[in-house]
């Protein structure tokens, strides 16, 4: 049986339903409405398909002001609201629960400014990580942060997870790029955060938005901070026989103070299957697989991936090779960024997305394999070597629910061992409802405790994505 609990409905909400629609109808356009259980059904999941609940119905307003009178009626009202960008969550921050209202921003998709002198865009939530570059790019300019997901993700739902991607390294999380929000509080009030420049005076209320995953209000609008593109880059591949010497070679390159744009890793498991979908032409006769990636003129590139290549051989690569055109740039990428998909096809998975100190990733490794081994289970591992955020793919199939409970098990000591070496629950997925139970490992009751007040400051009748993030019993007792 699956070990992730979900509440109760509320009945005197569920009584209401009706007249709760009626209201909504006064508040959105018609077309912003969906109540029927057929349209509903496409809002019950995200990608952590394992759970699923119908919504009491799903809105899709158009500007911030629908917003803030959904808000203001749910929280006057006493109905919860589940924020939702795509729906891409892989931790079950979008799931609704049958007594909330999904509030999708799909329909806030517009760009709102673009300034290139000050280096920032201005758009609206809903629109997808990937169109923010695709409206820069002609210019020389890109956004950092980019998440697999990005062709459907939202900056909304990135602001919600603090999301990365594989060039993070160098760029950072959303964090490092997001200068300014305009964000609706639960009980309508619209407020803004940061502004279009760096270090805005005040508290930094900007830094307890990102990564709270939709609990503390709703970000309608994000100002971003846009970077001028490179000179030139480069990926090169490295194979080596053996996992270890691969999680060695990331380490070495890290201790070195060499940060390339990327660090990427793939085991043959994750290799066989990527190049099975994509043809990027991956070796098939190496156990792991990195993919680096620099950046700058040739002459600074030659010397960085000279330094990089004898860090690999050091460590056991087997094979080098350098992509010399755009077209082999790109199925390199293809390959990567396909991963999570093209394992789809091959088998249920669950996507476990924990971070450790580099210098542990060649130890975390060979653990990983004997957690799921002893789960007698399958693990395809590919993530972000460089920052040591690591995605163990947990191979299952999800109609035996003795194997979800297996993989969900695996799952769990995977996370708690990320944090017995010193690193922590999640690097850009979320908690969600996946890691939800898992935060005692990592928070004492007193970490938990003042986490939980500051959200009841946003919210204090908790009715922004409930059954998130914290504990539930423990919530109950704060």
């Amino acid at each position: 049986m699956s070990k992730i609990r979900l509440t109760e409905p509320n009945r005197e909400i569920l009584a209401r339903r009706d007249s709760i629609i009626n209201d909504l109808t006064r508040l959105v356009d018609p077309a912003g409405l969906i109540t029927s259980a057929d349209e509903c059904r496409a809002y019950e999941t995200d990608a952590l398909t394992a759970y699923r609940k119908m919504p009491l119905a799903v809105v899709l307003p158009k500007t911030t002001e629908e917003v803030s009178a959904v808000l203001k009626y749910c929280h006057d009202t006493g109905v919860k609201v589940v924020p939702r960008g795509a729906g891409t969550s892989l931790a079950g921050g979008a799931i609704p629960s049958e007594d909330a209202v999904v509030l999708g921003l799909s329909k806030m998709n517009r760009v709102l400014a673009v300034n290139y002198d000050d280096r920032f865009i201005r758009v609206e939530a809903g629109v997808t990580n990937l169109s923010v570059t695709a409206v820069v790019a002609e210019n020389g300019f890109f956004y950092g942060p980019d998440p697999s997901s990005q062709l459907a993700c939202t900056i909304g739902g990135n602001i919600a997870n603090n999301s990365g991607g594989a060039h993070c390294l160098k760029y950072g999380v959303t964090t490092n790029n997001l200068l300014g929000v305009r964000m609706v509080l639960i009980d309508g009030s619209i407020i803004d955060l940061g502004g279009d420049y760096l270090d805005s005076a005040g508290l930094d209320l900007l830094g307890l938005v990102v990564g709270s995953e939709g609990q503390l209000g709703i970000v309608t609008e994000a100002t971003l901070r846009i970077l001028k593109s490179a000179e030139g880059a480069r990926p090169v591949l490295f194979g080596f026989p053996s996992c270890e010497g691969a999680g060695k070679a990331v380490a070495d390159v890290i201790a070195a103070g060499i940060i390339p744009v990327a660090i990427e890793y793939m085991d043959k498991a994750a290799i066989e299957i990527c190049e099975a979908f994509a043809k990027a032409g991956y070796p098939l006769d190496v156990e792991a697989l990195l993919i680096v990636e620099v950046e700058g003129s040739d002459a600074e590139m030659d010397a960085t991936l000279a330094d990089i290549t004898a860090i690999a051989r050091a460590n056991g690569a087997t094979t080098v090779r350098e992509s010399r055109s755009a077209i082999e740039t790109a199925a390199i990428w293809k390959g990567r960024k396909s991963a999570f998909g093209a394992t789809g096809r091959v088998a249920d998975y669950l996507c476990m997305d924990g971070t450790v100190p580099t210098g542990k990733l060649s130890y975390v490794l060979a653990e990983i394999s004997k957690i799921v081994q002893r789960h007698g289970l399958r693990v395809a591992n590919v993530f972000h070597a460089g920052d040591g955020n690591i995605h163990p793919l947990i191979l299952y199939n999800a109609n035996d629910p003795s194997q979800q409970s297996k993989a969900e098990a695996a799952g769990d000591d995977i996370l708690r061992l990320c944090v017995e070496v010193g690193g922590c629950l999640t690097g850009e997925h979320g908690v969600g409802i996946e890691k939800r139970d898992l935060m005692g490992c990592q928070f004492d009751d007193a970490d938990l405790a003042q986490q939980i007040r500051v959200r009841a400051a946003f919210d204090p009748r908790w009715l922004l994505n409930t059954d998130k993030v914290f504990p539930l019993d423990f919530r109950c007792q704060g």
